[in-house]
C-alpha cells in the first residue's frame, strides 16, 4: 500500500518522520499517512516525493522504478556469471524476478527483466518463455530501443537454429529484421552488424552461399566504413570457414591474410589458431603435405590454451595427417578421443567434426577390419544426412561407396 511504500523508501535513505515531514507535514500527519490510516493530497504525496527524491509514479506503484532497478542490477550481475561459475543461475533469475512479474508493465527495467525471465524458461526449457518475450519486444519498440529489440529477435531465430530448423531460424530472423527496420527511426552501427553477421550464417546454413556472401561482404565494409572492429574477428573466420567450404582458393588466400593479421594485431588467441587449422587442413586434404600439417598441429597442441579454444579440431586434423602418412592405428586413436560437443549446431561446424567418421572407416579399411569401417562409414553418411553439400560431405559419400564396394 501507498503508506507501506512511503516508509520503506524513508528507511532506505534513512530518514527519520520528522526529517522528511520537514516544515511541509507534521510529524503525526506523516505517521499516519505511512500507517495507512490517512490518504496524502497530490500537493503532500508531490512533498513526500521531492523528500525521498523520487518521482509521484513511484510512490503510486506497487513497486517504484528504484526498486526495480535494483532488482535489474541484480539480474544483470547474476545473467552475466559464466554457467560454470553459477550453474543454476537461470533458476535463481526465475526466483529473483517472478515476484515482480505483476509489476512489469512499462519502462526499461521491466522490458529488461521480461527479457532475462523469458530467456531463463528457455534455458530451463520451461513452456511460456515465448508471451514474455513477446511482452520484452513490444515493451522494447514502444520506446525505440533498437538494440534490445533486434537481440530478441536474434535469440528467437538462434532458438530454431540450435534445433537446426535452419530455413525457419533464417525466416525468423529475417522477417523481424524487416520489421524492426520500417518500425524503428534508427539503428546503431553494432547492431547493424550483429544482426548481419548473424543473418550471414543463418544463409550460409541453408546453403544459400550466394547470398551469404553478400550479407557478410557487405556487413565488413560496414564496419570498416564505420570503425567497428568487435565483429571483425567472426566475419574473417567466417569468409575464411566458407571459401574453404566452397573450394574457393583465392577468397580463401584473402581472408586468411585478415584473419593472420587481426589476430597479430589484436593478440587474438582464436583467430590465429584458426587460421593455423585452415592451413594444416589445406596441407591435409589438397597438398598431401601432411608432415607440414603435423608441425603446425603439433605446435599448436603443445599450447594448454589450444585444448579450451579449438583443440577437438586440432586431434581430428593430426587424425587426418596420420592417415596420410598410414599411421591407421594412430589416427584412429586420435578420432576416437573427439566427442562432437553439444554446444556445435552449425552445418559448417557440425561437418568438420562429422569427417572423422569417414577418415576412420577408410583407417580401419586399410586395417582389414571392415565390419568396423562400415559402421564408421554409415554413422558418417547419417550425420551429414541432413547437412548441405560441402566437400567434407562428398568425402563422406565417397569413403561410404568404396568401403560399400569392397
Amino acid at each position: 500500500m501507498l503508506g507501506d511504500r512511503i516508509r520503506k523508501l524513508r528507511k532506505q535513505k534513512k530518514l527519520t518522520l520528522e526529517a522528511l515531514a520537514g516544515e511541509g507535514l507534521t510529524k503525526g500527519m506523516l505517521s499516519l499517512i505511512e500507517n495507512n490510516k490517512a490518504k496524502p493530497s497530490m500537493e503532500s504525496l508531490a512533498y513526500i516525493a521531492e523528500g525521498l527524491d523520487v518521482e509521484v509514479t513511484d510512490l503510486l506503484e506497487e513497486i517504484s522504478t528504484q526498486e526495480l532497478r535494483g532488482i535489474l542490477e541484480k539480474a544483470e550481475m547474476l545473467y552475466n556469471q559464466k554457467s560454470e561459475m553459477a550453474p543454476d543461475k537461470y533458476k535463481q533469475l526465475l526466483s529473483l524476478i517472478e515476484p515482480y512479474l505483476k509489476n512489469l508493465t512499462q519502462g526499461y527495467e521491466s522490458a529488461r527483466l521480461l527479457d532475462i525471465y523469458c530467456r531463463s524458461l528457455y534455458e530451463e526449457k520451461i513452456l511460456g518463455w515465448e508471451e514474455f518475450s513477446d511482452q520484452a519486444a513490444d515493451m522494447y519498440d514502444k520506446m525505440n530501443l533498437t538494440s534490445n529489440r533486434a537481440q530478441i529477435s536474434i535469440f528467437r531465430s538462434m532458438v530454431k537454429f540450435v534445433e537446426h530448423e535452419y530455413s525457419v531460424a533464417l525466416e525468423v530472423l529475417v522477417r523481424e529484421r524487416a520489421e524492426i527496420e520500417s518500425n524503428h527511426v534508427y539503428m546503431d552501427p553494432m547492431t547493424r552488424v550483429d544482426l548481419d553477421y548473424t543473418e550471414a550464417i543463418l544463409h550460409f546454413a541453408v546453403g544459400d552461399y550466394r547470398a551469404a556472401t553478400d550479407v557478410m561482404e557487405k556487413a565488413i565494409l560496414f564496419s570498416k566504413k564505420h570503425k567497428i572492429f568487435y565483429r571483425t574477428d567472426d566475419l574473417y573466420r567466417l569468409g575464411a570457414g566458407q571459401a574453404m567450404m566452397l573450394s574457393d582458393i583465392e577468397r580463401r588466400e584473402l581472408y586468411l591474410r585478415k584473419l593472420k593479421q587481426y589476430g597479430e594485431f589484436a593478440d587474438d588467441l582464436l583467430s590465429i589458431l584458426v587460421h593455423d587449422l585452415i592451413i594444416a587442413m589445406t596441407f591435409n586434404t589438397e597438398n598431401q603435405e601432411y608432415t607440414k600439417a603435423l608441425e603446425i598441429i603439433n605446435h599448436n597442441l603443445a599450447d594448454p590454451k589450444v585444448e579450451d579454444v579449438v583443440g577437438s579440431l586440432y586431434l581430428i586434423e593430426k587424425g587426418k595427417s596420420l592417415y596420410g602418412l598410414g599411421e591407421y592405428a594412430e589416427a584412429i586413436l586420435y578420432f576416437e578421443r573427439v566427442e562432437t560437443p553439444t554446444t556445435t549446431h552449425h552445418p559448417f561446424d557440425l561437418s568438420l567434426f562429422y569427417v572423422r567418421y569417414a577418415y576412420k572407416a577408410l583407417c580401419h579399411r586399410e586395417l582389414g577390419e571392415m565390419e568396423e569401417a562400415l559402421q564408421a562409414a554409415q554413422l558418417a553418411l547419417e550425420n551429414f544426412e541432413t547437412l548441405p553439400s560441402t566437400p567434407f560431405k562428398e568425402f563422406a559419400i565417397g569413403s561410404y561407396k568404396i568401403i560399400k564396394g569392397k
